[in-house]
């Protein structure tokens, strides 16, 4: 099965991007311990990071059309874009909203999420183990 992975803005900056929150490792990092995972769970993990949104809405737009189960990290997209918000509404396969940190306790705007409505689950504060955790969902949600 198809599994879209899809990361937003300034996730291509893992590794040095404030390490005490987001930790050393790469986006190389994390779309090769998504790709092992996805192998392991019998899903054809497509990782893919962008910075521009319309992107990522494509990206989303592509996901609805063919039924692909998704794994979002909008980053901040998440608590502003009601655009993203739309394109997730639209999506009819498994939604997994994930989060490398604990946004609920960090600033006030990250508290709102415009994907959490749409997701079948949200994952938030297990860093790189959140992706597996929410490829493993998707792989026992097929399985049923």
């Amino acid at each position: 099965m198809k599994t879209l992975v899809l990361n937003g803005p300034n996730l291509n900056r893992l590794g040095k991007r404030e390490p005490a929150i987001y930790g050393s490792q790469t986006l190389a990092d994390l779309a090769d311990l998504c790709a092992k995972a996805g192998e392991e769970l019998g899903l054809e993990v497509d990782f893919r990071q962008t910075n521009h949104e319309g992107e990522l809405l494509g990206w989303l737009h592509e996901a609805a059309d063919g039924e692909y189960p998704v794994v979002l990290n909008a980053a901040a997209w998440t608590h502003y874009s009601v655009a993203v918000g739309d394109a997730c509404a639209q999506l009819t396969a498994p939604l997994i909203e994930v989060h490398l940190s604990n946004v609920h306790q960090r600033e006030e705007f990250r508290h709102r999420s415009f994907v959490s409505a749409h997701a079948a689950g949200v994952i938030v504060g297990l860093g790189f183990d959140g992706y597996t955790a929410a490829l493993r969902h998707i792989a026992a949600l097929r399985a049923a």
